[in-house]
């Protein structure tokens, strides 16, 4: 269920801090290797800064307000990550354009010759996920796909 959820998705919501330690959001298009996440940004995004001078970040993934069922309720997971800027003169970087270009298509072959894109990858500590009232669960597993149960919660008490 959490897989195909954020496999729905093109883009997050991309929570960062600046050097002065405010919040700043945002988004970006993902691709999704291993459990990791990558996003290809420029030097211009304020999130570029931020995740260069701070490597904690937070992805979020919300249903679209049009096709959810309850306002209230909706399906939404939050994965706080490790952060680290990558080099791009590497197999690697090669490696995750093509990636990148085969999910997101032709804008990406303007954008790979751009020397102000790098590439950040996010790698999951921590996750919550919600899928309806009392459906509200941990994310674990070797690659944070796993929905655990959360032990003895008991919200919504009269």
């Amino acid at each position: 269920m959490l897989k195909d959820f954020i496999d729905s998705f093109k883009s997050s919501v991309i929570s960062s801090t600046d050097k002065n330690g405010f919040p700043f959001s945002s988004y970006a298009p993902f691709i999704k290797i291993d459990g990791k996440f990558y996003i290809y940004i420029s030097a211009m995004a304020k999130h570029y800064e931020n995740l260069s001078i701070n490597s904690k970040s937070t992805l979020f993934f919300i249903e679209d307000e049009n096709s959810t069922s309850n306002i209230f309720a909706r399906k939404r997971a939050l994965l706080q990550c490790d952060v680290k800027k990558l080099l791009r003169e590497t197999n690697e970087f090669d490696i995750l354009i093509d990636e990148f270009e085969k999910r997101h298509g032709e804008t990406v072959k303007i954008l790979k010759k751009m020397k102000d894109f790098s590439f950040f990858e996010f790698t999951p500590f921590y996750g919550e996920a919600v899928f309806g009232f009392g459906e509200a669960y941990n994310i674990g597993g070797e690659k944070f796909e796993d929905l655990i149960q959360r032990g003895d919660l008991r919200g919504h008490q009269k």
